[in-house]
């Protein structure tokens, strides 16, 4: 038999018992053998071919572990389910108020939504509800505020001794410790203080002192202390040295004097000299500067 023909058919395995014999027989088998045995390791089943993607995919998914779930622990869920109920209820339901405040001797003019604006004086502050403005023209004050309100809906000023409500107008409030008072200069004002109700027209003053209240007039067209000077009619003395404090950013030491004698008179707030000379004379009075902040006020004879 031709030699080729014996290893053509060893190759493919396919020698009977009289083939094999002659295959064995040449004098080259035992190397043929040895070549197909090493060629095993190289057959081509042990290489990888180029998958499509979803087989590829389908491979991976089989051999891939599976992570567990955060959300199968109770505390999160928990957790969770609070950080978005709070979420829901700060955008929906909170209400972020609009607060300015004024320092000693600092006044602040601000605008509001509506176009409204008021002039805040020493020592005061507003607060408000700007998101909600266009429904409701509602404001909180402390101190003394100076409104020219738009025209609109009603317009309220709310403070701890009284709230005065608008339509469109201008007035003045102010609030401090144990003194209310409500100027009108243009339109009307309606002022709830005491238990008591009182329409203000042009020109028309309203106040509350302790316990007793007053209704009186002005020629004035603003309050004079948007043009820097305070003025008063009939009040304690207490109340001008409060005043003058906030104006300057001054203590005042008045121990020996009757502070609830009544004032009439005004004093500016660009010349501190000038200003204690202006309340302290008519009430038979002499000062003493001690230091850039401190202030001595007594009688001449003391």
């Amino acid at each position: 038999m031709e030699k080729a023909y014996l290893v053509k058919k060893w190759l493919n395995n396919d020698l009977n018992d009289s083939e094999k014999e002659a295959f064995g027989n040449l004098d080259d088998a035992e190397i043929n053998r040895a070549i197909v045995t090493n060629a095993e390791y190289f057959k081509a089943s042990h290489f990888s071919g180029i998958e499509t993607f979803d087989t590829f995919k389908k491979r991976y998914n089989s051999h891939k572990k599976p992570v567990k779930s955060l959300w199968l622990s109770p505390l999160l869920k928990i957790a969770a389910v609070l950080a978005i109920a709070f979420g829901l209820y700060y955008f929906l339901f909170h209400d972020p108020s609009t607060q300015f405040e004024t320092a000693a001797a600092q006044k602040v003019s601000v605008t509001l939504p509506d176009n409204s604006e008021v002039l805040l004086n020493a020592f005061s502050g507003i607060q408000y509800n700007a998101k909600k403005w266009s429904k409701k023209r509602t404001i909180q004050l402390h101190g003394e505020a100076y409104f020219k309100v738009a025209k609109g809906k009603a317009f309220a000023v709310i403070t701890e001794s009284g709230t005065v409500t608008v339509v469109g107008t201008q007035f003045n409030v102010k609030q401090r410790p144990g003194f209310f008072g409500v100027t009108c200069f243009e339109g009307s004002v309606r002022v709830a203080a005491n238990s008591t109700e009182k329409i203000l027209l042009p020109g028309q003053t309203y106040r509350i002192i302790g316990n007793t209240s007053k209704l009186g007039t002005t020629t004035a067209i603003a309050p004079k202390w948007t043009n820097n000077m305070s003025d008063f009619e009939s009040v304690p003395f207490k109340e001008v040295l409060a005043e003058l404090e906030r104006q300057y950013n001054v203590e005042i030491n008045s121990k020996n004097v009757n502070v609830d004698r009544l004032f009439t008179g005004g004093f500016v707030h660009n010349d501190i000299e000038n200003a204690l000379i202006s309340i302290t004379q008519p009430m038979n009075l002499i000062y003493e500067l001690r230091s850039s902040n401190q202030i001595i006020i007594r009688g001449k004879n003391n």
